[in-house]
């Protein structure tokens, strides 16, 4: 105990504003995560649990560690891991889901076939612990009752693998799961048979329509061989500044044809953007 109440001690002088700099630059570069130096609270709360995890006294300490690895592809993950912002919810915004069922599905089925002729291609960008693929997911599988013979895949990427991890575990606590409407809980939740932990878990038919994986916007190939009728992109441009933002929008139109949809948040702007898009209801965008 009084070895870690000193190594906190130590963590209260805070990181230096060179080390702050060089990991404020390294962020930006990798994922495009703005890091000002109103955020330096917050980053030095953050690159604590690394500190703590590898046992260092102090930022100077990992920053030392850090910068002279040899190859430091795992901690950088790490480091990410930690840095990112990671907040969902279950029918988050759910007028999405009105249009999408009402509007967009009609549309793409109509236009090219799509959920009808081939499989509905879904991208959920930014997917966190799951909370939006997995809805995305009961939202199709209720509409495919309504429409025999309709299919969908769906990818979820996130550049964090701790939130992946949970996403792919597919458990939550009974008060995440409030949004969800009862009649869907029964049809799409498994209660543990603990009763005392009060957790559930998403049922294996619609985690196996959903494929997790590992993606940063920032410098990659998407690895996305085939146009995405629907992209849910939505509380992730926040985070990055105005030129990152266009250049990651045009890399989403990239993979669309025309009449596919982009969904964004409603606190996002695409205006002054010059993009390929049309806006057909609040955050919701059609490729032209």
């Amino acid at each position: 105990m009084r070895r870690r109440e000193e190594r906190d001690s130590l963590y209260s002088q805070g990181i230096s504003p060179k080390d702050f700099e060089r990991f404020s630059r390294l962020i930006y570069n990798e994922c495009g995560i703005k890091m000002p130096p109103q955020k330096k609270s917050m980053l030095e709360a953050r690159m604590r649990k690394r500190l703590r995890a590898l046992n260092f006294t102090s930022y100077e300490e990992y920053s030392h560690y850090f910068f002279n690895l040899a190859d430091h592809t795992q901690e950088l993950i790490s480091l990410i891991d930690e840095v990112t912002t990671n907040k969902t919810d279950f029918f988050r915004e759910p007028a999405h889901f009105d249009f999408l069922t009402r509007i967009a599905l009609p549309r793409l089925a109509e236009s090219c076939g799509a959920g009808i002729d081939r499989p509905l291609r879904v991208w959920s960008a930014g997917c966190s612990s799951g909370e939006e693929p997995y809805t995305l997911a009961m939202v199709l599988s209720e509409y495919a009752e309504q429409c025999p013979g309709f299919r969908f895949d769906i990818t979820a990427t996130d550049i964090s693998t701790k939130v992946l991890d949970k996403a792919r575990l597919a458990i939550y606590s009974a008060e995440r799961i409030e949004p969800v409407a009862p009649s869907l809980r029964k049809k799409y939740l498994l209660r543990s048979k603990d009763s005392s932990q009060n957790l559930v878990r998403i049922v294996p038919e619609l985690r196996r329509t959903v494929t997790f994986r590992r993606l940063n916007f920032i410098g990659e190939d998407f690895g996305i061989t085939q146009s995405m009728d629907i992209i849910f992109c939505r509380n992730v441009i926040i985070y990055f500044d105005r030129p990152t933002q266009e250049r990651l929008l045009r890399r989403f139109c990239d993979v669309q044809r025309s009449g596919q949809f982009l969904f964004m948040g409603h606190s996002e702007t695409l205006s002054g953007m010059n993009l390929p898009l049309k806006q057909m209801a609040p955050a919701v965008y059609c490729r032209i």
